[in-house]
């Protein structure tokens, strides 16, 4: 007879040790991401019970509001088998002008639509050299990252624009604004969460998202338009990316031509400890707002613990790698 190893019982049912395994496993698929985020507040409140308070909650979320919007659009390209290094680049471009335009005397109501196309066309292009002409994704991202960076100081000449919220009360009020004591930023993070959500959960758009990185060729062979999906998805990134720019460039009230460097590292960890594989095909969106929130708290956290800035460096990327080790275990 087989070695049916230890049993339990639940609800009159006998199972083995290999079910209470697998559930076990299930769980921490389904909600590790948001026990680590709470365990990893637990331990921060503990040794500083002023990160609780109310003020630094709102804070945090004000703060993750750049990373988040673009963890989002990274998430729909990592979700195809993607990558995008250049949403820092879109970020600091599109930011820089949006401060030139301002600072010239155009309005705020018609700066901020125009440098959200400006992030749709800067995406498109990455997502035509990927879908079409069949250009490895990290090849093109890192390409057009070294252009767009250039293309800021070119036009910036290096030098920032200053005062941008001074005589622009929108931007002002992204910056400063709340409604009902919630900041601006925040709501503008949860609301484009809930309409990208419902894109991707509910949409067929959103299930050939997932096809695609589950097997680019299947999905092709069963009609997809697997090249207007891919562009669809840098698309996408680009605008997210020119959106946290605005927020970006309303909070320093200035441009500046390097605002963007590095970003890119954050959005894909957020992604990657959210728990999308980056291998394409699986992955949440609600995985990803919690990665971007573990960042946040992380951040935070360790700057009033009083951390030293080198540590924090390392202990970010110590919970980067734990995160792909954990995606590479899963995964098999």
């Amino acid at each position: 007879m087989a070695n049916l190893g230890h049993i339990y019982r639940k609800n009159g049912t006998v199972y083995g040790e290999s079910e209470k395994k697998a559930n076990l496993s299930n769980i921490y698929r389904k909600y590790g991401t948001v026990i680590a985020l709470f365990v990893l507040v637990l331990i921060i409140s503990i040794m500083n019970s002023k990160f609780l308070s109310m003020y630094n909650i709102l804070n945090v979320f004000r703060q993750v509001s750049i990373n988040g919007l673009i963890a989002f659009g990274m998430t729909f390209v990592i979700l195809t088998g993607g990558i995008d290094l250049s949403v820092g680049a879109i970020l600091a471009l599109t930011g820089m002008v949006l401060g030139l335009m301002v600072a010239s005397g155009t309005p705020d109501l018609i700066a901020i639509p125009l440098v959200l196309l400006l992030g749709a066309l800067l995406g498109w292009f990455n997502g035509v050299l990927i879908s079409k002409v069949k250009l490895q994704a990290f090849i093109v991202t890192l390409a057009t990252m070294t252009m767009f960076s250039g293309i800021t100081m070119i036009i910036s000449d290096g030098i920032p624009a200053m005062g941008i919220t001074k005589n622009s009360p929108l931007l002002n009020f992204f910056s400063q604004g709340d409604i009902l004591g919630i900041p601006f930023p925040m709501i503008v993070l949860l609301v484009v969460f809930g309409l990208l959500l419902i894109l991707l959960q509910k949409t067929v758009f959103g299930r050939g998202v997932y096809a695609i990185g589950g097997n680019e060729e299947v999905a092709r062979l069963s009609s997809l338009p697997t090249d207007r999906i891919k562009t669809s998805v840098y698309i996408i990134s680009g605008v997210m990316s020119a959106l946290a720019g605005v927020i970006l460039t309303s909070r320093l009230s200035s441009s500046q031509p390097t605002a963007g460097a590095g970003f890119e590292l954050d959005a894909i960890a957020a992604v990657v400890i959210g728990g999308t594989s980056l291998a394409g095909g699986k992955g949440r969106l609600f995985g990803t707002l919690i990665g971007v929130l573990i960042i946040g708290v992380l951040n935070n956290g360790l700057n009033i613990i009083g951390v030293s800035a080198f540590y924090q460096q390392f202990i970010k990327g110590l919970v980067i790698l734990l995160a792909v080790i954990l995606d590479r275990k899963s995964s098999r």
